[in-house]
């Protein structure tokens, strides 16, 4: 007579189910994080926990967001979620940056330029408007992400607050010695019409023409002295320079040498039919001369750059200018000639030269910059040997002079040359030096290259190369020009000296009280103020400046517009990490390190974690031409935003990230691999109540006490590696654990137990309450990670818990196994043994020979130690194993155990299906084993290992 069983068995029962089908349930779990503020509640739970701030560097409020804003956010919310379970309350203030270039062009092509359609006042306001509707797209899509924060007060650089507390700022950086004013060259951008800081400038590929040009010597003679030897009658003397702007020849004012370099006087091709000879760095003199068509050097003699300092030229077309040849350390001979035209209104190094040799003072602001904000020169510029460069663009120009250089006979030598060129990066277009009147955060004048180079030394770079980058970048880095000629932005808010150009001695104070106006009414302020009401009489004197401040230093403070403003929301100063991509090195990781140190003498950061930028498989820049572009949005809808969060963890940050449809679809098997693991978990645990049924660790399985100190362990390694900030460790520990420790070996090995046993039996709940202490660990380990599956798996978990997981901290419940009647290292030798016995069987299988492992009987041929260690275990191995019987076989002389197996021919249970010889052995369960018809009519099994 056949029974059906199939109620005795005990078979895994959950609702959280197998599909995540994340698109679907995700945003339902926003809605309710929305419902019952959840990051509100956060923020109560942790009060009195010590403090973790990680400060938000704020995305540009303008456009989609992109896969880069995702690997940031996400990144960051790793972070905050890891820092909340290590028992830190670690608050999140988003934030955006508001001011600037883009915003003005979207409202520029809606709207028209200032002064068209819109007066200043009415187009800041259309800025400020477009601005915060790019806000609310950005911040629903950061919030689809997952990313807990506190979303409904972010910080923003254009609130009135904000807005006020940057000229606060830098009233201070003012207060401490550290504005300066000058005509100094400054990047500029003839499409933004305005002066760029070093960080919007991008370097990419341009051919531009590469020419030799002749100075001619005044006095050839003397020149010719100075290399000892008498120059003969009708023999000229000139100085070769080579250039790639053509254009700033009409603002050359000197030509420098290298003062340690040696040159020689050498036969030149003829000029005007007469002979020529030329000054070349000797290390150069071949290669140049052979530009020019001369084919052997002839060297009449040779001097040091020194010595021949002071000698005069003639410009090239201008033939009344003089030209002195002046020293310069950047000169080298690494190409070019060795002696470089300067131009101190369009180059850094230039610029220093002409101040060191009163350059600066002698010219007037006309030669020194020649040319307007739109790339044209001025109308005072002089003709060019009677060609008109007055209104040409400097781009247009460069073939103009290089007609005029050939007709004077001064041109030597004319090719392309293709080089890398700074270019803005909005506009990824050319960008030029150009000499104006701006203001500037001293590098020198009050020591802040020196105190923000020590500074750095004080911050943990993660990863570490991070230091030596941000150091080679302060130290060779310009004055910072802070100023800008445009509308939608914070104004400097001075009070300038119609006469000297100087700043108002009180002008820290003035700027407090423009501050509080700003505070109430914004940036208008400024400029609806008539400076009668602070500066009383003296308001004659003075003008307002209509310059505004670079945006970088707008978010470069929110050190103190936001960390030190917002106590109440548990921020503080400095904070404790900084994460941005790497760009941010030269961007908002400096400009937050020079303001705080400007104004507090220490860094804004404790720590400053860098992460690379996306790339497709191949290693390509995403482009939409190149059609490899992954959009967030897109990924989301279609797998969910936990699977980018997974890609984006297990992702190895510190290098560029690869992203393509077919690496997210792997990401999607580890998920599912993640998800099925916390499935079964869940699903065995049906009828566990922890108050009632959770076992003493002492009266616990063997087994299950050495899955808990796996779990033990690994916890150990995760919290570990989230504390270093090593996610790609924390995803690859647990996805191992999930398919070796648990898939490959504990969850299959404790089926037979946890279906087959009684319900309340020893061996049942042990195996549960191991379960429900790896369960407990998991959803832990998950939450920074998988935001969204993390939640779903606490909503199903058994016993009384708080309303979500970031309530809580590391499960405490997991211990190392200490004692007992097998340790860590019995284990490692019983895993070693059951591998072996799967390399037996798998042939087997293969063959056809047996169907499953139960199917089979195992042999163990091994020595006295090995007998002595196996025999206590013998009856139990075949759960181990999950095979059939397991024999011994002594033999002395082994050293090692071998492995033999045998299709067995016992009959099979029907409830366990394990084939054992006493199946029927009981009349009214005839097709049963002992052990089964023990579990299911009378005292049940009794086991002490597996």
């Amino acid at each position: 007579m056949s029974h059906d069983y199939k109620a005795t068995i005990h078979l895994p029962a959950t609702d959280f189910p197998m599909r995540g089908d994340l698109p679907k349930r995700e945003p339902e779990t926003l809605a309710r994080w929305e419902a019952e503020g959840l990051y509100a509640r956060i923020r109560e739970r942790v009060r009195g926990r010590p403090t973790f701030v990680l400060h938000d560097g704020p995305p540009y409020a303008n456009g989609s967001i992109h896969i880069g804003h995702a690997v940031n956010k996400v990144l960051k919310d790793i972070v905050v979620r890891s820092k909340l379970l290590s028992g830190y309350d670690a608050p999140y203030v988003p934030g955006w940056d508001c001011h600037g270039l883009p915003i003005e062009h979207a409202v520029e092509k809606k709207f028209g330029k200032v002064g068209e359609k819109l007066d200043p006042a009415a187009f800041r306001a259309r800025c400020r408007e477009y601005a915060q509707e790019q806000i609310e797209g950005q911040r629903r899509d950061f919030k689809r992400l997952g990313v807990i924060g506190d979303w409904d007060n972010p910080y923003r650089t254009m609130d009135f607050r904000y807005e006020a507390d940057i000229v606060r700022s830098l009233a201070r950086i003012v207060e401490r010695g550290h504005l300066t004013r000058g005509v100094k060259p400054v990047h500029w951008c003839f499409d933004c019409g305005s002066a760029l800081a070093e960080a919007e400038i991008e370097y990419a590929d341009r051919t531009s023409p590469a020419i030799d040009v002749a100075y001619r010597a005044r006095q050839p003679q003397a020149l010719a002295a100075a290399f000892g030897v008498a120059l003969p009658e009708g023999v000229s003397v000139a100085v070769p320079i080579w250039t790639t702007t053509p254009w700033t020849l009409p603002a050359s004012l000197a030509v420098t040498l290298g003062p340690d370099l040696e040159y020689a006087l050498v036969e030149g091709p003829p000029r005007d039919g007469a002979r020529q000879w030329l000054v070349l760095a000797a290390p150069l003199a071949e290669r140049a001369l052979r530009r020019y068509g001369v084919e052997e050097a002839k060297v009449h003699g040779y001097a040091s750059g020194t010595e021949l300092e002071g000698h005069r030229l003639q410009h090239p077309f201008y033939p009344e200018r003089e030209i002195p040849l002046a020293l310069g350390e950047h000169v080298s001979a690494e190409d070019g000639t060795g002696a470089v035209h300067t131009a101190p209104g369009h180059g850094q190094e230039d610029f220093a030269v002409g101040q060191r040799y009163g350059l600066i003072e002698r010219y007037g602001a006309a030669q020194l910059n020649p040319v307007d904000g739109r790339g044209a020169y001025l109308p005072s510029t002089p003709p060019a040997d009677g060609v008109a460069l007055a209104g040409v663009h400097i781009w247009k120009a460069n073939e103009l002079l290089i007609g005029v250089l050939r007709a004077n006979g001064a041109l030597l030598a004319h090719a392309p040359l293709q080089h890398s060129y700074p270019h803005c990066w909005r506009h990824k277009t050319p960008v030029a030096f150009r000499a104006t009147p701006q203001w500037f955060i001293s590098m020198e004048q009050a020591g802040l290259r020196r105190d923000a180079l020590a500074a750095i030394g004080q911050v943990g770079w993660v990863p570490d190369w991070g230091q030596a980058r941000i150091e080679a970048m302060v130290e060779g880095r310009p004055d910072w020009c802070i100023s800008r000629q445009r509308t939608w932005g914070v104004p400097l808010a001075l009070f300038v000296h119609r006469e000297s150009g100087e700043p108002h001695p009180d002008t820290p104070a003035l700027m407090r009280r423009v501050a509080e106006r700003i505070e109430q009414g914004g940036v208008d302020a400024w400029y609806a103020l008539d400076p009668v009401e602070l500066l009383g009489a003296e308001a004659a004197q003075y003008e307002k400046t209509t310059d505004i401040l670079d945006v970088w230093f707008d978010s470069g403070v929110s050190h103190e517009c936001v960390l030190a403003r917002r106590a109440d929301d548990g921020l503080s100063k400095p904070a404790d990490l900084y994460l941005e991509g790497s760009d941010q090195h030269r961007g908002w990781f400096q400009s937050s390190l020079l303001t705080a140190v400007a104004m507090d003498g220490a860094a804004a950061y404790r720590q400053v974690l860098t992460h690379g930028f996306t790339v497709d498989a191949q290693g390509k820049k995403m482009s939409k031409s190149l059609g490899n572009v992954v959009e967030p949005q897109k990924v989301i809808g279609a797998m969910g935003a936990d699977v980018l969060r997974l890609w984006i963890a297990s992702t190895d940050y510190r290098h560029e990230m690869s992203v393509s449809d077919e690496i997210l679809k792997r990401t999607g098997d580890v998920y599912r691999r993640i998800r099925n693991t916390a499935r079964f978990l869940l699903g065995n645990l049906h009828g566990f109540d922890p108050a009632r049924h959770l076992c003493p660790p002492e009266g616990m399985v063997a087994l299950d006490r050495w899955i808990v100190h796996r779990a033990w362990d690994l916890q150990r390694r995760i919290v570990s590696a989230y504390e270093r900030y090593d996610f790609a460790e924390v995803v690859q520990a647990l996805g191992n654990f999930c398919s070796v420790d648990l898939g490959a070996l504990y969850l299959d090995v404790t089926k037979d137990r946890l279906y087959t046993m009684p319900e309340d039996s020893r061996g049942r709940r042990s195996a549960q309450s191991a379960m429900y202490r790896i369960a407990e660990g998991f959803v832990r380990w998950i939450a920074p990670v998988l935001a969204f599956t993390a939640d779903e798996m606490w909503r199903h978990m058994p016993g009384e818990r708080s309303g979500n997981v970031l309530f809580e901290t590391w499960y405490d419940g997991l211990a190392p196994l200490e004692d007992g009647p097998l340790l860590p290292a019995d284990f490692e030798r019983l895993l070693a043994l059951r591998e072996q016995v799967t390399r037996v069987l798998e042939p087997m299988r293969a063959d056809g020979a047996i169907g499953a492992a139960l199917e089979a009987e195992i042999t163990l041929r091994c020595g006295v130690a090995d007998q002595n260690w196996l025999a206590p275990l013998l009856e139990e191995l075949r759960f181990l194993f999950i095979s059939g019987d397991v024999h011994l076989v002594a033999d002395d002389a082994a050293t090692e155990i071998a492995v033999a197996a045998a299709p067995t021919q016992k009959p099979k249970c029907v409830r366990c299906w394990h084939h054992r010889a006493d199946v029927g052995s009981v009349p009214a369960h005839p097709e049963l084993c002992r052990r089964c018809v023990s579990n299911v009519d009378g005292p049940g099994e009794t086991r002490r290992w597996f």
